[in-house]
């Protein structure tokens, strides 16, 4: 079996039977069920959701993006082998901790595939919820130039790069892009503080402002039971991306739930823990393949101009990366997840062909 075939490499195009259009983002696809279907499985599999709660099949591919671009790689690899199902496990994992230690649901119903969920619908906070413990990528580069105050919370002078935080700092940006909301750019992934999501908090998605503290805190608490159980394995949690949004339970009471992925190689940066004492940085997640990319191209600005997007893509499309590099990429997505959750994440040979027969044998879903 060549490995190329061993990728999900295109998850939108699986004749489910849906009710509205396929929502396809860089990894995840999404098919909304019909109002038939998930009626059904509301009542044939238990879930713990009013009757008429709108269902979701979300099919996560192998793709990999970075700087907002799909990559590839030589020999018709169009994704990394293992990733998908290495990012599910993880969020799987860290979902049923956190609902272990009564933070919150997740919107995960059930698990049929390696690569598939069936969710609940949400109706998400437009906020990317952003922890970081230490100085490094994005916020480094900026405090390099002088910046000091970084959504609402100022810094103190004479960080080093790479160097741990004095605290957990929450750095919200926009998900999307928002009007009409005073002091916030009209673009997506724009930073914005505490003070602009509570005196705005309905623009943003909030039920009320009183649930941007609680938004807070489950980060917080989220990241610090990722933070203690990543230490266990000797790894730094250092940064992360949650995602937030809303639904009903069985009463109809909204609740604000994790959705998304969390603490993930994509969303997250982790560290060798004993490197990073030696003073080197070994990366643990995407992050390394971000700066293999600045690395393996003579012009590194293409990749971190915003003003040359039409350059980065068409670097993106025109350039078949080593398959060395793939592979690579592989081995730490599946290494990482094995650590955390103490199973090896298995190469099927054609997930295309396991994922429609499991829906159709288990589920009903195929047409």
């Amino acid at each position: 079996m060549n490995v190329a075939d061993q990728v999900m490499a295109v998850n939108n195009d699986l004749p489910i039977r849906t009710a509205l259009p396929v929502h396809s983002g860089k990894v995840r696809s999404v098919y909304w069920l019909t109002e038939a279907d998930s009626r059904r499985l509301i009542e044939q599999k238990n879930y713990p959701v009013a009757a008429d709660t709108p269902l979701a099949v979300m099919v996560i591919s192998d793709r990999i993006s970075a700087f907002d671009c799909i990559w590839h790689g030589e020999g018709g690899m169009q994704g990394v082998p293992g990733k998908g199902a290495s990012l599910n496990a993880i969020s799987n994992y860290w979902f049923e901790q956190f609902k272990r230690q009564g933070l919150a649901q997740s919107h995960i119903l059930d698990i049929p595939h390696p690569l598939v969920w069936i969710v609940q619908k949400a109706r998400p906070v437009m906020v990317e919820a952003i922890a970081r413990q230490y100085i490094t990528g994005s916020m480094w580069r900026a405090y390099q130039q002088g910046e000091r105050e970084f959504c609402g919370i100022t810094l103190p002078e004479g960080l080093k790069q790479n160097q741990k935080l004095p605290e957990l700092l929450i750095t919200p940006s926009t998900k999307g892009i928002l009007e009409g909301i005073p002091g916030v750019q009209e673009a997506d992934d724009v930073n914005v503080s505490r003070s602009d999501l509570i005196n705005n908090y309905q623009a943003f998605g909030f039920r009320q402002s009183q649930d941007v503290d609680w938004y807070e805190k489950l980060l917080k608490d989220g990241f610090e039971t990722i933070s203690q159980e990543l230490a266990k394995h000797d790894q730094i949690f250092v940064d992360t991306k949650f995602e937030f949004g809303y639904v009903k339970d069985m009463q109809g009471n909204e609740q604000l739930i994790y959705m998304d992925e969390v603490g993930t190689p994509d969303s997250s940066r982790i560290w060798d823990g004993p490197a990073y004492r030696k003073g080197e940085i070994i990366e643990n997640s995407k992050e390394g393949f971000r700066q293999m990319l600045l690395n393996h191209f003579p012009d590194p600005d293409i990749l971190l101009n915003k003003n040359r997007m039409s350059e980065r893509f068409a670097l993106a499309r025109d350039n078949a990366l080593p398959v060395s590099a793939m592979m690579g990429l592989s081995d730490t997505y599946r290494a990482i997840a094995q650590t955390i959750t103490g199973k090896a994440v298995e190469l099927s040979d054609n997930p295309r062909q396991e994922i429609l027969d499991c829906l159709n044998e288990h589920y009903q879903l195929i047409v």
